[in-house]
């Protein structure tokens, strides 16, 4: 790992051209946790507390009906009790997963913090609520057990905190809660617990009157963290897609075209919802074979996934997220050649057959290997690939299934290769969903103009 000389300024031209920690790129997968005093409603969404209060008429209704009137937000962290709450369970739970990073929600935009921060007085998980030290409980349980890079999550502004909206009055030309409460709480955070992940949001204000730049050169510097930190875009309103280390753009990103610079798709297994909500149904759930679509499709465009989950507010990853996490973790011990480390391509998806993406990675020879990841089995018989040329040494096998697949040219076009699908049987198939034919000694392609980002 390429250790980073101190010399980043606090501008955005010198932060922009630090370069990404290869560990980051190699990953591919990390996990998502939405975790707070949302949790404990668990109905709607994380954002439950602004929809109530700006008087959305579902929410309106849900309190009026379930709690007395007099009844405050604040009264819902009491029952934000984590009691069931098993570090270890987790970390194996993810470390199954296969994902090789995670990011766990420090604050929301609620401002309650999940750890005892000393500058959220009485709205921290060690004096209300859990009574616990909840990042840093994970954090030690991810070191311990696993291999797996632990990063948080952290909102800049609060909904309803009296500096922000005193500030936000003032069009931002004072900046008390910058300098009073969000940005002590990001260093304390990095002091403390040392993530490698720094994945910022709700920014609502341009870069400078939080000192992004600033944040950013000291953590790239000074910090413990400074040679091995990955950061997102997320850093002012006037920053998405445009300045940070890897470009988060908006919720569910993902482009399907090729990006000229490293992109990540944070998405959701509950298609409506980043924390947990007891009325979600099976049907608002993805399914593996859409979950693998988003992995396959993000991984082709040079993307990273970053799949979220969450967790309820007793402490428990239930079981529908449970499941795919872990069956996401049995693909990719069969199929994880094609994911993990791997480039861009020429070609991202095929241009002849539809559900086919690709990927690429370099073998221990030098030359490159190619992997065409289909998202549907096809019938057993020819086959054809519109993309990849192969030549007389060319080697094609199904990852996981012993047998050499057979081959031809193609005797109509200059470019593609007519695969002999055989006829498997049900219990030899390597795996459920998402099948992947390794592509060896292909012809060379030029290069694509965007593959040097990675």
């Amino acid at each position: 790992m390429a250790v980073m000389e101190p010399d980043t300024k606090p501008n955005w031209d010198s932060l922009d051209a630090r370069p990404l920690p290869s560990w980051y790129d190699e990953s591919k997968i990390g996990i998502f946790l939405h975790w707070g005093v949302f949790s404990v409603p668990s109905f709607g969404d994380e954002w439950f507390w602004y929809y109530w209060r700006t008087g959305a008429k579902q929410y309106v209704n849900y309190m009026a009906e379930n709690y007395k009137p007099d009844f405050t937000y604040q009264d819902f962290a009491a029952d934000f009790t984590t009691d069931l709450f098993n570090p270890n369970e987790w970390a194996e739970i993810f470390k199954a997963s296969g994902a090789k990073y995670l990011v766990l929600t420090s604050k929301h935009h609620e401002g309650f913090t999940n750890w005892p921060s000393k500058y959220s007085f009485s709205w921290n998980s060690m004096d209300v609520g859990p009574k616990r030290d909840l990042v840093g409980e994970l954090a030690a349980a991810i070191r311990n057990r696993t291999d797996i890079h632990f990063g948080v999550y952290h909102s800049l502004f609060e909904w309803f905190n009296p500096l922000f909206l005193q500030d936000q009055a003032n069009n931002f030309a004072t900046r008390d809660f910058a300098l009073r409460k969000a940005m002590p709480e990001l260093y304390e955070l990095v002091e403390r617990y040392q993530p490698e992940v720094i994945w910022s949001d709700g920014a609502a204000a341009i870069d400078t009157y939080w000192n992004s730049t600033g944040f950013l050169a000291w953590l790239y510097n000074d910090s413990p963290v400074k040679d091995v930190v990955v950061t997102n875009d997320r850093w002012g309103t006037n920053t998405d897609c445009k300045h940070g280390g890897f470009f988060s753009c908006t919720d569910r990103y993902n482009p399907g075209t090729l990006q000229k610079h490293k992109w990540e798709n944070a998405m959701t297994i509950d298609k409506y919802s980043w924390g947990f909500r007891r009325e979600a149904r099976l049907a608002d759930m993805l399914s593996m074979e859409e979950l693998l679509s988003e992995v396959v499709s993000t991984v082709s465009c040079g993307g990273n996934i970053l799949i979220n989950v969450g967790p309820t507010k007793d402490g428990r990853i239930v079981p529908i997220f449970e499941e795919r996490l872990r069956s996401l973790g049995q693909w990719l011990n069969v199929n994880g050649a094609a994911i993990y480390g791997t480039s861009p391509w020429v070609y991202q998806n095929d241009t002849v057959t539809k559900n086919v993406w690709y990927t690429s990675k370099k073998n221990s020879q030098g030359s490159l290997d190619v992997f065409a990841i289909l998202l549907q089995w096809p019938d057993p018989g020819n086959f054809f690939l519109g993309s990849p040329t192969p030549t007389q040494n060319t080697e094609v096998t199904l990852l996981g299934y012993d047998t050499p697949i057979k081959w031809t040219a193609s005797a109509a076009h200059a470019q593609g290769i007519t695969v002999l699908i055989p006829a498997i049987p049900f219990n030899k198939m390597p795996c459920n969903y998402a099948w992947v034919l390794k592509l060896e000694n292909l012809a060379s392609l030029p290069r694509h103009y965007a593959l040097d980002e990675y």
